[in-house]
């Protein structure tokens, strides 16, 4: 069995309890992970709390230097790390190392440069002097859908604001943290700055979210687990940042590319086999369009190739486990049983072993129904239909609990603008507009609590302070 990383070290857990890694395509067990104790977290904050005056301390531009070198370190290691992400959680290979693993070098890189040329003495106002600090102590909590992304865009951010940090992996696709905790230790980041705990939310999170010795709570999941994170943060009144769940629109005006809104759509909603918070898993098309974008969404998603994740035809890989995929299948049930209209895909296995499901296009859905409501987190498209308008079109976008992403396609630049700028969510893509990695990422709504990524990503991990001359 594996050990955790504690100040420093590879360190046996006090637990002897551990964790069987499973691998989504095969269902046989690779590894095993510890399941770590209280007792851990102990060792890992008082690890953390004891190396905060010393990083904090430290020059930005040394902060960043041993960042840049751990993101050299990761696009030298992209092969390996990207078939422990395809392994770990499902991921078609050509997906785990662009998106799952050069993506997040380039946004650990941005870190580097952010802790070298941020202005943390911030400026005057009157008599004030203004000074940005770190937060202190970042209990960090991750998911499985992007499990080195996650961790760098929590981790990257605090490790350049001069916090130190302990972080909790998810327990179902823990091995991408694993590799990026060795690559830190290589890159000559100090005795007790990052800590990692593998275990389980209730044995590790917990104890780590409650822990006096924790000063901020950087969590991302599901938003019921993220109601759970704040309750136990608010009793100490520790900052919180939450990224949570989504069910994000591609709004089709009418007069825009059909063809290239849904293909772009589908590729979207389908990306890591739907296991994307942001992803646009409603289609709102108006009615005298809608039969064409429904035919166009489903010959696209029969390109989806449903397959193992190391054969270069597969796009679709498997669910990241059997309880997932069992939870999609139970949508998509629920989706006939509301009345919505399967039009490609559905609940039966299109494999013997492996947790696949194939994907999924819903027509006829209508607003309310649970499946145009609720996050599905597999690929599964809903295709809604408008008649009235933009403020219709608008109204179905923005009438879920969700505000994370979404998208509008327009015949007229502006015009799409200017529905984008009327959704009630974080981040909008026009007319395709491609993700920034730089730009500000978070949600509205019970899609989380600030943002991450770029300078505004950092600034979840700094406090101010006025001085008064």
């Amino acid at each position: 069995m594996r050990h955790l990383y504690l100040n420093g070290a590879w360190r046996p857990s006090a637990s002897n309890e551990g964790i069987d890694v499973i691998n989504p395509a095969t269902e046989e067990t690779l590894d095993r992970v510890p399941a770590g104790s209280p007792a851990d977290v102990e060792a890992a904050v008082t690890a953390a709390r004891a190396a905060l005056p010393s990083w904090s301390e430290t020059p930005p531009a040394e902060r960043g230097r041993i960042l840049a070198a751990a993101a050299e370190l990761i696009r030298e290691r992209s092969d390996q790390i990207a078939r422990i992400i395809a392994t770990d959680m499902g991921a078609p290979y050509g997906v785990a190392m662009r998106v799952q693993t050069l993506m997040p070098a380039g946004v650990l890189a941005s870190y580097a440069q952010l802790a070298e040329t941020y202005d943390f003495e911030g400026g005057q106002v009157g008599n004030s002097r203004i000074f940005r600090e770190p937060a202190g102590v970042v209990a960090a909590v991750t998911p499985w859908n992007y499990p080195l992304h996650q961790i760098v865009c929590k981790v990257g951010a605090a490790l350049a604001a001069g916090c130190t940090v302990v972080l909790k992996p998810s327990e179902v696709a823990p091995l991408a943290a694993f590799a990026f905790a060795g690559i830190l230790d290589e890159a000559g980041l100090p005795a007790g700055v990052f800590n990692m705990i593998s275990g389980y939310g209730p044995g590790v999170g917990e104890a780590l979210v409650t822990h006096p010795g924790v000063d901020m709570v950087s969590f991302t999941g599901s938003t019921a687990a993220g109601r759970r994170v704040a309750a136990l943060a608010a009793g100490a009144v520790k900052r919180v940042a939450l990224e949570l769940g989504g069910k994000s629109a591609s709004v089709v005006l009418p007069d825009a590319d059909l063809g290239a809104a849904a293909k772009v759509t589908v590729a979207n909603a389908f990306l890591n086999s739907g296991q994307t918070c942001s992803a646009w898993t409603r289609m709102i098309v108006h009615r005298d369009r809608y039969d064409e974008a429904v035919r166009l969404a489903v010959e696209a998603a029969r390109t989806y190739t449903v397959g193992d994740p190391f054969d270069e035809a597969t796009r679709l890989g498997p669910l990241v486990s059997a309880a997932q995929r069992d939870k999609v299948v139970r949508y998509i049930n629920r989706g006939q049983e509301e009345g919505a209209r399967l039009v490609t895909g559905g609940a039966d296995r299109p494999a013997e072993r492996g947790f696949y499901v194939e994907p999924t296009v819903f027509a006829g859905v209508e607003p309310g129904m649970v499946i145009e409501q609720e996050e599905i987190f597999g690929p599964v498209l809903a295709i809604i239909p408008y008649t009235r308008g933009e403020d219709e079109a608008v109204a179905i976008a923005n009438g879920t609990p969700y505000g994370l992403a979404g998208a509008v396609w327009a015949g007229d630049e502006q015009r799409a603008v200017a529905v984008a700028r009327r959704l009630r969510t974080g981040q909008v893509a026009v007319n395709g507009g491609k993700f920034n990695p730089r730009a500000p990422f978070g949600g509205y709504k019970q899609s989380g609590l600030g943002r991450e990524l770029g300078e505004f990503g950092l600034e979840e991990y700094l406090e101010i302070k006025a001085v008064q001359l």
